[in-house]
């Protein structure tokens, strides 16, 4: 049965007395998050762990501990083994967390605990965060400043060969388990549970020297080894395909994973072949929306964005919109590389949803500007609006942003790149290391939430000194 939280034990209390020799930004955010009403979303999305969660079964780990226990995990960026480790060892995060006495929860237990909490909870339980920092007037939301960012995903680099090879890997490893799966071993053919991955990892390996080399001889090479790495994966793909069907005939047990697994990674091998025919023996340039750059983590975007130092990005794109004190007010991951400039409304809207108001002064860099935008900005009551034109700017507009409060709103907005460095180096956001569109939504939410908490923490316990 789903609980709130243990019995407060008298031992710990005594801890509360000694909060000024612990770390005074962990001792904030935890009286922070002593209001109560915090973590019934949350509640909500774990008592669909079970029809009866809440009402039958042993007490489970308490909503709160589960909750502070994964803002422990990205606050010091730890894995969940990790985190099992340092909290188990520590009075003083098993005071944090509320565990107590008690057995903090197993690594395994936590992470699926983590994987019932909604992406739309943690984007709700952040503005709440947020509505708390302007009742302690630590924002007041008088300034936005926004940008984007690229978080990516936990995929190696993308090429056609190793795509292929993974497809026959994966394939490979389902069709030896299937076998088991067959009471009678003469239902199927012995070949059609061949694994042929060492085959595809050899001839994927010959592709990859082949065309380092450059010259006709080695691309000529090169094509003739990925016709035949194209033959291996056709062949593994007709394979999976017969074994599914009789999987399909069974449908009990272990079968019925097989089957989501099979039916999971065919469409996407057939898909990794087709673009692979396409890109490598018809000289296409596959579009970016149509090529897949990973089998697991499908949902995987091409993002270009012309940078110098990594030109092409392969995760999603995340706008971001900071207030004053420091805070991501909000976020959103986008679909695809959509135009800066439309992202300009939106991060007004959601601003004046929040504090009620627009912002005095709103800034982005130059690659949001429009005159629409601007217009925009001006009509629902921005009084200093900082976007920087691109390109040709005639006199007028030379001596309107030489203005002083738009060069202060500029070195403002240049604030933004910091906050979005720190939340990469600290808060994860360089890289998601869960799984799947959901999986990526939490790992950004439970990132800016902690990084929100950490500033939230600093600047009261700077008021204090």
């Amino acid at each position: 049965m789903l609980i709130d939280s243990y019995e407060k034990d008298k031992f710990f209390l005594h801890l509360t007395k000694l909060t000024h020799q612990m770390d005074p930004v962990l001792a904030q955010i935890d009286q922070l998050l002593e209001a109560e009403e915090l973590f019934q979303p949350i509640k909500a999305d774990l008592a669909r762990r079970y029809p009866k969660t809440l009402v039958t079964g042993r007490n489970s780990t308490p909503v709160e501990v589960i909750a502070r226990l994964l803002t422990v995990k990205r606050l010091y960026d730890l894995s969940y083994e990790e985190l099992e480790y340092q909290v188990s060892d520590s009075l003083v995060l098993r005071w944090f967390c509320r565990v107590y006495f008690h057995s903090v929860p197993d690594d395994t237990t936590l992470i699926k605990w983590a994987r019932l909490i909604q992406p739309e909870t943690l984007e709700a339980f952040n503005q709440r965060i947020l509505l708390l920092a302007a009742e302690l007037k630590v924002t007041r939301g008088r300034n936005l400043r926004t940008d984007g960012t690229v978080v990516e995903t936990n995929i190696h680099p993308a090429s056609d060969s190793r795509l292929l090879a993974d497809g026959v890997r994966v394939l490979g490893r389902t069709l030896r388990r299937a076998k088991a799966v067959f009471a009678e071993p003469g239902e199927l053919p012995k070949a059609v549970f061949r694994n042929r991955t060492r085959s595809a990892r050899k001839t994927a390996r010959q592709i990859s020297e082949r065309l380092r080399k450059g010259g006709q001889t080695a691309q000529a090479q090169g094509q003739a080894a990925y016709r035949k790495l194209v033959a291996i994966t056709q062949a593994t793909l007709a394979q999976s395909q017969q074994v599914l069907r009789e999987l399909q005939r069974l449908a009990a047990g272990e079968g019925q994973r097989l089957i989501q697994t099979l039916e999971t990674f065919l469409p996407r091998t057939l898909q990794v072949i087709q673009q692979t025919e396409r890109r490598v023996f018809q000289g296409e340039q596959v579009p970016a929306g149509e090529k897949i750059v990973s089998l697991f983590e499908a949902h995987t975007q091409i993002i270009k964005r012309d940078k110098l130092k990594s030109p092409v990005e392969y995760g999603h794109k995340v706008w971001l919109n900071e207030v004053d004190g420091g805070l991501i007010s909000h976020y959103r991951i986008l679909n695809g590389n959509p135009p800066d400039p439309q992202q300009w409304p939106p991060s007004l809207a959601q601003h004046q949803q929040l504090f009620g108001r627009p912002p005095d002064l709103a800034s982005a860099d130059r690659g949001v500007y429009s005159p629409d935008n601007e217009a925009d900005a001006h009509r629902i009551g921005v009084k200093r609006v900082v976007l920087p034109k691109p390109g040709y700017r005639d006199a007028e507009r030379r001596a309107y942003e030489k203005q002083p409060w738009f060069r202060r709103g500029r070195r403002w907005q240049s604030g933004i790149e910091g906050r979005i460095s720190t939340l990469k180096r600290s808060y994860g956001l360089d890289r998601c290391r869960d799984h799947g569109p959901a999986g990526f939504a939490r790992w950004v939410g439970w990132g800016i939430l902690a990084a929100n908490l950490k500033v939230i923490g600093r600047a009261l316990v700077a008021r204090m000194t």
